[in-house]
């Protein structure tokens, strides 16, 4: 079945496969498939070769490019530190599903940086802006600018929280650990 402009969909219904269109707002690409991501009616550009699904309902926010999410690192893992999502900056509502968004090395920090591990720790939280939206796992994050990165940081010794001891070095007021960080220009140590 074909879905047209004007149709209602409800999260998780088909749409279209992603050889004909293109996966916009309200929408998600799952192995090839665009799905919904969201209640609302369909608008279809066969012009421009895109879908989208207009929520006519109050639904919970949408990740987009651009937007900025604060999250928990869950691992750390050579390029990559992964990212447990929990919400979208300055928007109270909880997000509809569970997101883990990826942020790779080179996006970590302006500049070299030797190991992942001087940027990010599993626990810490941090702030970053979405770059890329492919799905409900393929989200890559970036935390590169002075306002991005981590605002609490999280002691690998003793788990306790960490207070800003330098422009990106955090110490532990409990076993006066030392540690590297990207931390934010809005560290809450």
């Amino acid at each position: 079945m074909k879905v047209k402009s004007g149709d209602i969909v409800f999260p998780g219904d088909f749409l279209a496969v992603s050889e004909e269109v293109i996966p916009s707002e309200g929408t998600y690409d799952d192995d090839g498939e665009i799905k919904s991501l969201v209640v609302g009616e369909v608008a279809r550009d066969d012009r421009n070769k895109s879908i989208k699904v207009i929520s006519k309902f109050s639904t919970p926010p949408i990740l987009r490019t651009g937007s900025r999410v604060i999250g928990e690192v869950i691992d750390v893992r050579g390029q990559r530190a992964l990212v447990r999502i929990h919400s979208i900056k300055g928007n109270r509502r909880a997000l509809a599903t569970y997101f883990v968004g990826g942020v790779h090395v080179s996006q970590a920090k302006k500049g070299y940086l030797s190991k992942l591990t001087e940027a990010f720790r599993i626990g810490d939280i941090v702030e970053a802006r979405v770059t890329k939206v492919m799905g409900l796992d393929g989200i890559d994050l970036q935390t590169s600018s002075r306002d991005l990165g981590v605002i609490k940081a999280m002691c690998t010794r003793c788990r306790h929280f960490m207070e800003m001891n330098g422009k990106d070095e955090v110490k532990c007021p409990n076993c006066e650990n030392r540690e590297k960080r990207k931390l934010s220009a809005n560290y809450e140590g």
